[in-house]
């Protein structure tokens, strides 16, 4: 990305503007593809489908429309073909048709910042809030006794 283009990551009117933004891309895909499967957070999606060779035949499509139309382009090391039984990782999730698991390296960030904040009631509450919507039972543990081991020294 080149330097002063673009909105701020993390700015709430970034979200809104990507969603006005985007909205030609998801015209785009329910109509023109007229795929049914098709889920978009700000500018991650994704398209199910059982059949590859459709999903792999769209791949030049897009890359087209968001070019001309949009003036994007899609990463190149980003665009992954697989099936739903390998699970699909998307916004910090793996998601299968019947559950979802927390991607390892959002596990691994989630305990980095606890202990970069201390362990401070507030940033485990909203990992509580985050794992609760996945089969985390494991990790909610883990994360129980990490906030533990954390209120025992803050309290020596």
């Amino acid at each position: 990305m080149r330097k002063g283009v673009g909105l701020p990551l993390g700015n709430l009117t970034s979200q809104l503007f990507v969603n006005i933004y985007m909205d030609k891309f998801d015209q785009f895909i329910k109509h023109k593809l007229k795929e049914k499967h098709y889920i978009r957070y700000c500018d991650d999606f994704v398209i199910f489908s059982e059949n590859r060779e459709h999903l792999t035949k769209y791949v030049p499509l897009i890359r087209e429309f968001l070019n001309k139309e949009l003036k994007l382009e899609l990463h190149p090391d980003k665009i992954s073909i697989k099936t739903l039984a390998s699970g699909v990782d998307f916004l910090g999730w793996v998601n299968f048709a019947d559950h979802r698991i927390l991607r390892t390296a959002t596990k691994r960030k989630m305990f980095r910042n606890i202990a970069k904040n201390g362990g401070k009631v507030e940033t485990i509450q909203s990992y509580i809030g985050l794992i609760g919507h996945g089969n985390t039972r494991k990790i909610k543990q883990n994360l129980l006794t990490f906030y533990e081991k954390f209120s025992i020294l803050n309290n020596n």
